[in-house]
């Protein structure tokens, strides 16, 4: 398994994991709780796939379709829907911030596979990171993280830059990008405990 799939798998059952836990929060019925968990896993993705003229990677490989199906089957199996709402919340946060994070790094090495410029690159990470949640969120009638988190599109940005900066410098391998992973998941979780905002006009 290479460092691209490990991620990649990262990201979506964490993805899948942060949709899930929306649907319950929601008191959504069983399809409800699959749609919800679904556009989290896979709305980003389609969105910079669009973007880049490709047919969706969900529809030519399984692998995504495996690893959402196992996520949800263990977040059934140990009863994450008859859990505290405290305690649900915290999961979330846990789930969607390190999803956030995983799928900048895939979106953002689509950019480079495509020989895009540094705005391109950036933007692949940062639709490929919130384009999922911001349909979820407004499907289950919900300000968008984005729009309330400050900080949170803006670790998107960071990251999808830093790696555009290791490419631009052949420092991309394993483990540059598993450096890159966890120290984007710490400044997510740290700007989240400290309550980090940007500035506002």
């Amino acid at each position: 398994m290479t460092s691209f799939d490990f991620i990649n798998i990262t990201g979506t059952a964490a993805f899948t994991l942060a949709g899930y836990l929306v649907g319950v929060r929601k008191r959504l019925d069983m399809l409800g709780v699959l749609i919800c968990a679904l556009l989290t896993a896979i709305g980003g993705g389609m969105m910079r796939d669009v973007l880049v003229g490709r047919t969706p990677m969900i529809f030519v490989e399984y692998a995504p379709l495996a690893v959402i199906a196992v996520t949800l089957a263990a977040a059934y199996l140990f009863k994450l829907q008859h859990t505290q709402k405290k305690v649900l919340a915290q999961a979330f946060v846990w789930a969607d911030s390190l999803g956030l994070v995983a799928f900048t790094i895939i979106g953002a090495q689509v950019g480079l596979l495509y020989n895009l410029n540094v705005f391109g690159v950036v933007m692949m990470g940062f639709v490929t990171a919130v384009g999922g949640g911001i349909v979820r969120d407004m499907l289950v009638n919900e300000i968008p993280v984005i729009m309330r988190e400050g900080f949170y599109g803006t670790v998107a940005v960071i990251v999808a830059f830093i790696l555009y900066l290791l490419d631009h410098f052949r420092m991309v391998n394993p483990l540059t990008l598993q450096i890159l992973l966890f120290g984007g998941y710490a400044l997510r979780m740290w700007a989240y405990q400290t309550r980090l905002r940007l500035p506002k006009l």
